[in-house]
């Protein structure tokens, strides 16, 4: 009886690990993708949430929508003693909207004026890249790790060495910060030489397609060669 004891416990004592080691897993996933959601997915869906579907004006769904990402960047100044780069990032883009949601009249210049805040992501973005900071890194580094903690180590490691994976890092940002502009930009090219009524089903499309498109292209050049790097770099650290 003793021995049908024990050996049910060499039994059950794995499966209880492997449980554990699952839940870990899981609970590094939702902090690494906490900023992100925080300070990208709920201020952007507050906003669409508010204006379309409770009907809000434009600008009292950008100032409401604000308050997280405000909230985010000042913690950071005061708390951590730096900016938020992704928070201040989305907060910078409301402001814009909110001064463009004071241009009124002219249709065709409401049409553009959109435009105005996905140019203002993409600079900051380029610029992010310029001062050695992609923004888009606090997206990007997510879904490379998944989680894992050697993952995150060998991210950590890799990027600092400034060698292949820092440049693919960099190009990530690059990518986006390109396709946001050069999205604005024909946008606004649109805007002033396609007729009202085109641009107003058409502005949608373009900006799905670009995000598609950067999605697609992004994943390719980026992304996968990144996940084979920590892949391999995760490997060397446990022996395998």
């Amino acid at each position: 009886m003793s021995q049908l004891a024990t050996d049910a416990l060499v039994e059950v004592q794995p499966a209880t690990t492997t449980a554990d080691a699952a839940d870990d897993v899981r609970k590094a996933r939702r902090e690494s993708l906490k900023p992100l959601v925080l300070d990208a997915l709920v201020p952007t869906a507050s906003y669409y949430l508010l204006s379309k579907g409770f009907g809000m004006g434009t600008m009292a769904a950008l100032a409401w929508s604000s308050v997280v990402p405000a909230a985010r960047t000042v913690w950071g100044l005061v708390k951590e003693r730096r900016v938020n780069g992704l928070a201040a990032l989305i907060l910078t883009a409301n402001v814009v909207g909110l001064l463009m949601s004071l241009i009124a009249g002219d249709p065709r210049l409401m049409l553009a004026k959109d435009s105005g805040i996905t140019a203002t992501v993409g600079i900051a973005v380029l610029l992010s890249v310029v001062a050695g900071r992609p923004l888009m890194t606090a997206a990007l580094k997510p879904w490379v790790t998944k989680g894992n903690a050697a993952k995150t180590a060998v991210w950590e490691r890799l990027s600092a060495e400034r060698g292949r994976f820092a440049r693919l890092e960099r190009m990530f940002s690059v990518l986006w910060g390109l396709a946001l502009f050069g999205e604005a930009l024909l946008r606004v090219v649109g805007a002033y030489t396609l007729p009202v009524d085109t641009m107003v089903w058409l502005g949608g499309a373009i900006a799905a397609g670009t995000i598609t498109l950067t999605m697609f292209v992004s994943g390719a050049l980026v992304v996968g060669p990144m996940e084979k790097l920590v892949e391999a770099g995760a490997a060397d650290m446990t022996g395998r």
